[in-house]
């Protein structure tokens, strides 16, 4: 069974590492796990990884975050998918720093690429996988915090904190995500 798996974040160097890319960070180490790189293809960069019997599509998209969906329509369509067979990864301000919360569909939650992806698929029934990246920045500088890289204890717990996702996007796609969302979520 095929798989879209989308990470979001931002292209050019001046993003990369930045809390905001935490979705490229995921499919990175998803990608190296299996010693897959990306390639560059329309809309993105895409690899292809097998979890045993599943075939997932890697897509960090390159049309910068506020038009994600530009990019996800365009693969669900070329790779024949519904959005039933969609997972998106993305960072979230409103969860600790680390946490991983996986939802069969909901809200964009003032994500804008999220509120994008919905204007596009024009539905928020697809599956995400949202990773904490805490809220601690000054009043007026929630840009900054979320453009700007982690701090020097996160880096230290972000590589154990990665591998945790990358377990969960697995599990959600070899279990199904109700099993995925009971054993990953907010641990």
């Amino acid at each position: 069974m095929k798989h879209l798996i989308v990470g979001l974040g931002n292209i050019g160097a001046e993003y990369a590492d930045t809390r905001h890319n935490i979705g490229f960070t995921i499919l990175d180490a998803l990608a190296g796990a299996s010693n897959v790189v990306f390639t560059t293809a329309r809309y993105g960069a895409v690899a292809e990884v097998r979890v045993k019997n599943q075939q997932l599509v890697l897509l960090k998209p390159s049309t910068y975050m506020n038009a994600s969906g530009d990019a996800v329509r365009y693969w669900l369509q070329h790779e024949g998918l519904d959005v039933s067979r969609l997972l998106v990864v993305l960072d979230d301000l409103s969860l600790p720093f680390g946490t991983i919360r996986l939802r069969r569909s909901g809200s964009d939650g003032g994500h804008n690429g999220l509120k994008h992806i919905d204007a596009m698929l024009g539905t928020s029934g697809y599956a995400r996988m949202r990773f904490g990246i805490g809220n601690d920045f000054p009043r007026g500088a929630q840009i900054d915090y979320v453009l700007g890289h982690w701090t020097a204890e996160q880096l230290s717990a972000l590589p154990d904190r990665v591998s945790v996702a990358v377990d969960a996007i697995k599990a959600c796609v070899l279990s199904g995500i109700d099993f995925a969302m009971t054993n990953y979520n907010n641990k």
